[in-house]
């Protein structure tokens, strides 16, 4: 059995209104997802692709977060449509884009929090070291240990996103969706996140599926990659198979070696350099 189905989905996003074209029209939203049907299995998936080619709706869909207009959405055999938000949550956590939480509670209270109220119930072994507790273990990678007695709405948004990290394992879902939960975070923290949330995945039996911009890092750590284009089509096999320079260059309309370059650029002027190669 899949892990996530999609069967025959269509979904767009409802007009806002006001949203007016030039001559007064209201502006319909495109088209996301149209018929859309696909069986996708468990493991550490990472998404990648240009901005507005549908990555976050995909996981929204798939996570039960928004339900589609037509057709189903399946998780773990669940259609998400008839899930309580109790239900959903055991199947699934979920890390926004851009995501912050507003709470003056401390840290360590919050981390402790999740981890005893989750599926865990605060009893959960190290997936390195079978002495040590998870949230020991979980603290140390993602470097939360100087943060325990910091209230969360003073964390920088890097610590910020290390916190909701924690937060996504410590919780105990059989699945975490997350959308781009490291953009803040510094290079090293990054690639020691990735490489404990692959062997994380691979000890728990965890899926995970997350969205980032870095190619070289899903080149390195994911097991199977999504690739969306701007027309919302996907590709869906290993890094390998799917990461070619000429699907790369499909679907973000730079030559590779620009596209390698823009990793490193903000995302406003990557789309710079996108609009004056084609106009």
């Amino acid at each position: 059995m899949s892990f996530i189905a999609f069967t025959n989905v269509h979904y767009s996003y409802p007009a806002v209104e006001g949203d007016i074209d030039e001559n007064g029209n209201q502006i319909q939203p495109p088209v996301i997802f149209d018929h859309f049907n696909a069986e996708l299995p468990g493991g550490f998936t990472s998404l990648v692709g240009p901005n507005g080619s549908g990555k976050s709706t995909f996981m929204l869909l798939a996570g039960g977060r928004i339900l589609p207009l037509e057709g189903k959405v399946y998780l773990c055999g669940n259609d998400t449509a008839a899930l309580t938000p109790e239900q959903r949550d055991l199947l699934a956590s979920y890390i926004y884009q851009n995501m912050e939480l507003e709470t003056e509670e401390k840290v360590g209270d919050l981390l402790n929090y999740v981890y005893t109220n989750g599926v865990l119930k605060g009893k959960a072994k190290a997936i390195r070291n079978k002495d040590q507790d998870l949230l020991e273990e979980i603290k140390t990678v993602f470097e939360l240990e100087k943060l325990t007695d910091k209230k969360l709405s003073n964390t920088s948004k890097g610590e910020h996103q290390r916190v909701l990290l924690a937060f996504s394992l410590l919780y105990g879902s059989e699945s975490t969706f997350m959308d781009e939960p490291m953009f803040a975070m510094e290079e090293g923290q990054k690639q020691k996140a990735l490489e404990y949330l692959k062997d994380f995945c691979a000890a728990t039996e965890t899926t995970i599926y997350i969205s980032m911009h870095e190619l070289d890092y899903t080149k390195k750590y994911a097991q199977n990659v999504m690739l969306f284009y701007p027309n919302h089509d996907i590709d869906f096999g290993t890094p390998e198979e799917v990461l070619t320079d000429e699907a790369l260059e499909k679907a973000y309309g730079l030559p590779v070696a620009m596209l390698k370059h823009s990793e490193s650029l903000t995302r406003s002027q990557l789309t710079e350099e996108s609009d004056v190669l084609h106009s």
